[in-house]
Formats: C-alpha cells, structure tokens, sequence
C-alpha cells in the first residue's frame, strides 16, 4: 500500500515538471520602428531569414549578416549552442518563422529557444535596422515567470539569501573564460539549498560581446525579474544579448556539465531550541501528511491546469488588476509597472507619441497584441500630481464613444502613469494645422469631427452620472480613431460640479489662452459656457484651417466676426473648401461666433448646437452685440488678452 502511495505522488510530481516545462515558452520580443508589412524592408528580412539556418551550421554555429542598402538594410545574428547540424537548422528554422509571425511589422527582434522538452537545441535569432554585432542589446526584453508562487514560509528570507548567492557564483561562472567560443558565455549552476528544493540556473550571453558587458546584461536581467516577479517558483528574463533562467528542476541540456554550488546555510540555533522544534515539526507531519497527501496532489493537479489556461494567454494579457478607490468605490484598473516598462520598450523615444505640459505620451503593444497609449507624467510636478488624480478620478466614471477611453493607471515608485486607448490617427491639430493633411478633411469629415466634439460635451454637461467642465478644450486636445471619429481628451484641469450647480469661481486658471472664456480668464468664473467658448473657437478654427492665433493678433473670433459684419463671411473658409457647400459652411460660421459670445448668457447651451447642426431648417439666432480685442490686448504668446476685452466690455 505505501509502494502504490509513494507512486502515486511521484507520478504527480513528474507530470506537474513536464507540464510545466511545456508551458515556459520564450515569446519573442520585439520593439523599435515600424514597417509595413509589404515594403522592401519586410522583403529583405524573408530573404535574410531564409538563409541563415544553412550559412549559421557553415560558419561555426555564430553568424552575423545583413541584407539591402538602407534605410532597408537588415541586420540579423544567428547563434546556436547545442544539438547536431539539423538540430540547429530545424532550431532556427522554427525561430525566424515565429519572428515573422509574431513582429511582422517591428524592426527589433530577437527570440531565445531554450525550452526543447528533449534539450537537444538552443539558438538565438535576433534581426534589427542597425548593426547589433559586437553591440550590447538590452532591449527589448521578454519575461516569463513560472505560473507557480513560493510557497509562504518563516524561511522566505533564508531563501533570498542562497538565490543571491547561486545569482553571484551563476554570473562568475558565466563570464569566465573558456576555451570554445560556443561556450564562452554560458553557466549552469545547480545549487543545493540546505531547507528548500535544489535549485537549477542558467545564465547565457552571446559570444561576440565582452565579459563585462555579458556582467551587465545578465544582473539587468535577474533585477528585472526580482523588481517585477520576485516570490514566483522560478522564471526566466531574456534580452538581445544574453538569457536569464532558474526553477525547482532541471530544465536544460547544459546541466549535463553542471557546476555544483552547495548554497550558505543559515546560522544554527542553539541545541534545545532545535530539539525541541524538531519534536513539533515532526508531530505536525505524522498527524497531517498521511491524511491530506493525496487530496493535495489532485488539488494541486486541478489549480495548475486552472493556471495553465490563464497562462496560455501570456502573462501580460492579463493587463492588471481591479481595484476600488476609497472615496466613491468606482471600479479603476491598476497596471503593474513591469507591464507598461515592457510595452514601451522602457519609454523609448522610438514609442514617444507627444510632449504635453504635464508629461509625455509613448505607445505601447501588450503581448496579446492590445495597442495602448502611455501618459507618463513628469516626476515631482504638483501639476502633474493633480491631474493624474483628476483624470483617475473622472474618467473611470465615464463612458462615452466621444471621449478618450482611460484603461486604467500605474501609481508604483515615483511613477505616475495613465493608460488609455490608442487612438491612430493622433490628435486634431496634427491634420487641420497641416497644409498636406488639411486636405484629407474633407467637410464631410470636417462636420463628422465637429458633431462628435458637440456630442462628447453634451454628455459632458448633461447625461453623464457626473457634470464636468472641461477647461481646456482644443484642437490638440481632440484624438481622431481609424475612421476619423473624435475622441475628447485630456481631462487633467477638468472641474466636477454638483448636479445642481451652474457656476463656480477658482483662483486657478488652468487651461489654454486663446481658447478660454473672458469671464473665466479675467475672474475664475466657470460653467458649462466655458466649454461653450472653447468649442466655438475651435470650430472657427476646423472652418478655416488656420490656429487662433494666427490672425495679426486679433485671434479667429474677432477675424470672424469683422468679415460676419462685413457681409464676407465665405472669405474665412479654408481654400480646400471652396466647391463645398458654402450654405452649410457659412451656418456653421454664424454657430461659431453665437459661441464665442462675450456674454456667457447669451451663448447657446451644446444641447442647442447639437438640434441645429442636426437638422437643416431651423431657424438659428444671429450674432450680434460681439466685441473683440485690438492688437493692443494681444498676449506674449499671439492669443488676445480677454482681461482687457472684459474690462472694455463690462465698463460699457
């Protein structure tokens, strides 16, 4: 019966290794520029890939080569430290298919194969725009923890010491000098701990890189995995350069020549003390392994293959966690700072979208593929501290197609970061400010993009659970999706009010000059007509093509509103517009200026904007009664000085 017993675990315990060695498969990384999938560049990389499996066995198993004439020029190094020549060809074969499979349009790429169930193989592709040989590469890096966490023990810290000390002697063996190139870099230490399982590490950097650069990439690859993944049974970290490995069993070839490492062990305690805990521990084991043992095993049987179908989806699928916040319980995601280190490739300036005044914003790709945009906020601003609680704060209550959706946040270290969905076609100003890509809109988009703005805001104002003033509504401050639908963002000076709350004054003045109300500019008052004024500005703006301030100095509303009074409004439409329908356009022009009012009461509510611009009979107030700046009240920046205008206006 203890035979059938004893069988019984150690036939779970061999299934629960192999699944797990066939779960830990290296992704491939992939970072830098991209290319379109039909280009030379794409072209050269097959080419190059089809040959390096046959010239890699030819030329002593490291190989560096490059293809085309730049800016299409491939650069690609093979490198394969185990198995025969068709072990070798087949590994590398397999590698720069997934390469193409899974970074089909990025032009940094690299993928170690180390995981072979028959430990016959090993090989590392890696292709880039730019020379890599005999260059230390650090990014990007791909990382894998085991699915599995350190069981919780008073010996956690006992642990921590004997992994650091098998980390330093892995290392010095790694980086020591050896005979064969092929081997030059590679150490496996199999490490025995005196009160936990053995444990088997690998570290490994190519050959073409000096012994103190492989130093660095191996000790940037184990901080990696202990900043982001420490307490997991195991793991791996893989950069360009060099491989970071260790778990519970043997999982690779290279321990065949394995360097025995006998871990510290902690300092004994006194004979009593260990006496009589041994007594206690030995009682608790009699009394409880007989009893629970097997049901244990099929537990644990259960909860990996539970964790094995979340693991397939890849570890960073799972983007982060929920969380509620103390204040109002709203549902709010939290990303964990590894996750958004590895998605921008460490906040590359390759990924950097645009600079705002609070931070900067960087694409990133999760691994399952999710494109997400990054605001990461500037370190020690109490300006940026703020909007990364106003925005946290709002945008998790709202859900609008007209708004920016916010994914959730990073708040770990002294980091501050927003994540949000990725919008391709970059802001507004990017296409209306431009003389090539003004003409891609069209009036029809035009109308798209000023209907979906007026829509955004009437939620604002009025349908959403919340009432929120913008503040700074602007041409940068509107994102265009694929299909050139408007997105507002940018919530980080937006002002909640009370459900019956019409106006409100503050002290501080947040926003942009040229686009704010006199009345909020000169003395801190707010409602929804603040956002009224915005959006006339920028509709002025979407008519003309041209910025605010570009207009000698008098700014777009008073440029408008002479040409209005002139009996010329036509003279303000774009020239991209002219065979457009200029009854529709000059509509919009007389909506415009009712919103750039000097009057707040007097402008009209974007309930109002929305039936007029939806419906083509109606009848539409006409502007009158407007007053602007002259030059005199013309600010450093070109946008007019609304305190003068104000102060004019109110002494009338």
């Amino acid at each position: 019966m203890r035979k059938c017993f004893a069988l019984m675990i150690f036939l779970a315990s061999f299934l629960l290794r192999v699944l797990q060695n066939l779960e830990l498969v290296h992704a491939v990384g992939c970072a830098g520029s991209l290319f379109n999938v039909n280009s030379t560049y794409a072209q050269n990389r097959h080419n190059l890939f089809s040959t390096l499996a046959s010239k890699v066995v030819a030329n002593g198993r490291l190989y560096n080569d490059s293809l085309g004439q730049n800016p299409n020029r491939v650069h690609a190094l093979v490198f394969c430290t185990r198995g025969d020549e068709q072990a070798c060809i087949s590994c590398v074969q397999k590698v720069t298919q997934n390469i193409q499979t899974s970074c089909p349009n990025r032009m940094d790429s690299f993928q170690w194969n180390n995981d072979d169930v028959d430990d016959q193989v090993s090989c590392l592709v890696r292709s880039s725009n730019h020379t890599t040989f005999q260059n230390l590469e650090l990014r990007p890096a791909v990382i894998h923890p085991s699915p599995d966490s350190i069981e919780p023990s008073k010996n956690t810290t006992l642990f921590s010491k004997q992994w650091e000390a098998t980390v330093n002697r892995t290392i010095q063996v790694a980086t020591e000098a050896n005979t064969s190139s092929l081997l030059q870099y590679i150490g496996a230490v199999k490490a025995e701990f005196t009160e936990f399982p053995n444990v088997y590490m690998l570290m490994q950097c190519t050959p073409d890189i000096t012994s103190r650069e492989c130093m660095i990439c191996l000790e940037n690859c184990v901080a990696y995995f202990k900043t982001q993944f420490w307490g997991r049974q195991g793991g791996s970290v893989s950069r360009p350069s060099c491989l970071f490995r260790w778990d519970l069993y043997r999982f690779h070839g290279a321990f065949d020549n394995v360097t025995i490492f006998h871990a510290p062990p902690r300092v004994q305690p006194p004979e009593n003390d260990k006496k009589g805990k041994g007594i206690r521990l030995g009682g608790i084991i009699a009394i409880t392994v007989p009893a629970f043992i097997t049901l244990l095993v099929f537990i644990g049987l259960i909860k990996f293959y539970v964790r094995r179908r979340k693991f397939n989806k890849g570890i960073y699928g799972k983007v982060g966690r929920a969380e509620y916040s103390d204040s109002d319980c709203q549902y709010m995601l939290r990303f964990d700072l590894g996750m958004i280190l590895m998605a921008t490739d460490e906040f590359s300036s390759e990924n950097k979208l645009g600079q705002g005044g609070f931070g900067t914003v960087y694409k990133g790709i999760l691994l399952n593929g999710r494109e997400i945009a990054v605001k990461r906020l500037t370190r020690g601003s109490e300006e940026g501290c703020m909007e990364f609680k106003n925005e946290v704060s709002l945008l998790t209550r709202l859900q609008h197609k007209n708004l920016v959706k916010l994914l959730g946040f990073c708040h770990e270290r002294d980091e501050e970061i927003l994540v949000y969905e990725f919008v391709p076609n970059s802001s507004l100003d990017h296409f209306i400010f431009d003389e090539e890509k003004r003409s891609l809109l069209t009036w029809e988009v035009r109308f798209k993009i000023i209907e979906g703005v007026a829509r955004g805001l009437v939620y604002l104002h009025e349908d959403s659970q919340l009432k929120i003033i913008h503040r700074d509504l602007k041409a940068s401050n509107i994102l265009l999706d694929a299909e050139m639908n408007p997105k507002v963002a940018d919530f980080g000076t937006a002002r909640l009010f009370d459900t019956n709350e019409t106006r409100a004054e503050t002290k501080r003045i947040a926003g942009t000059r040229g686009y704010m109300a006199p009345e909020y500019l000169s003395y801190g008052q707010i409602s929804v007509k603040s956002d009224v004024y915005s959006f006339g500005v920028m509709l002025l703006e979407m008519i003309c093509g041209k910025r605010n301030n570009s207009f000698e100095g008098e700014g777009i509303a008073a440029f408008a509103w002479k040409r209005w009074d002139e009996g010329r409004p036509e003279i303000i439409i774009d020239p991209f517009l002219v065979e457009k329908p200029s009854n529709e356009i000059i509509k919009l022009i007389q909506i415009g200026l009712l919103c750039v009012h000097e009057n707040a009461t007097k402008r009209p509510t974007m309930r109002s904007l929305i039936i007029w611009l939806s419906r083509e009979t109606i009848s539409i107030p006409l502007p009158k009664d407007l007053a602007f700046t002259r030059n005199e009240s013309q600010s450093e920046d070109g946008t007019m000085s609304m305190s003068s205008v104000f102060t004019k206006l109110s002494s009338r």
